[in-house]
């Protein structure tokens, strides 16, 4: 029954495929936005656990947290990425289809595949623009995607390494006026030594201080890992 529905169904027009594509493609930029809003709300959180941990001495783990700030503020620079490109797809869209009501038809776009293509390579939106791309495809505004670029895109992962100097400017503009008041042998130390002893070190401090600073530091590593999913 179903696929007699689907036969006798009218093909949508050019215009009804761009009002749709264009309504999902708004649904995705809202999507990007909250997450975007999700990881700078989660960030807010980390900076004062920075601060806290200068503020105890253990630049260990404020360090630790910097590098997550690094990691987090690559991730909206990404997001932000995502966002303009989509909101690029839409465009480009919009002049296909006026295109269509020339010459009949939508017509194929090498800026719109290149643009799904990136996207499709970007986890936040990969599963969305697989999608697209088969709607597309299928439509005649793009050629076939090759199989292995869709593959790529689902099991790729951020493996770009933090820098020291990033990681020092996070902690510096963050903790810098806290760090700075404490001596350099006990920062160096704190943030050099191996991890074993820093190991050690913060679970000392934890039970002097009743409270359990690894734990918690895993909790917000583990939060901010969540929101940049």
């Amino acid at each position: 029954m179903e696929t007699m529905k689907n036969l006798i169904k009218p093909k949508p027009t050019p215009q009804q495929q761009l009002r749709d594509w264009q309504r999902r493609l708004r649904q995705e930029c809202r999507n990007v936005e909250r997450q975007i809003r999700d990881v700078e709300r989660e960030e807010r959180n980390v900076q004062k656990a920075i601060k806290d941990a200068a503020k105890r001495n253990d630049m260990a783990s404020a360090k630790t947290l910097a590098k997550e700030i690094v990691r987090s503020r690559r991730a909206v620079n990404r997001l932000h990425e995502n966002k303009a490109q989509l909101n690029s797809v839409s465009m480009h869209l919009g002049e296909i289809v006026a295109t269509a009501r020339t010459v009949g038809h939508l017509s194929k776009s090498a800026e719109v595949m290149k643009l799904v293509s990136s996207l499709m390579k970007a986890p936040e939106v990969a599963t969305t623009m697989q999608e697209f791309s088969k709607e597309m495809t299928k439509a005649g505004v793009i050629e076939e995607m090759v199989n292995d670029a869709v593959d790529s895109a689902l099991d790729s992962e951020d493996i770009e390494e933090e820098t020291e100097e990033e990681i020092e400017k996070v902690l510096s503009a963050i903790a810098g006026e806290t760090a700075s008041q404490l001596p350099d042998a006990v920062r160096k130390v704190r943030t050099k030594q191996p991890a074993s002893s820093q190991k050690e070190e913060q679970q000392s401090e934890a039970i002097a201080e009743g409270v359990d600073d690894e734990g918690e530091l895993e909790e917000i590593r583990a939060r901010l890992a969540k929101v940049r999913s």
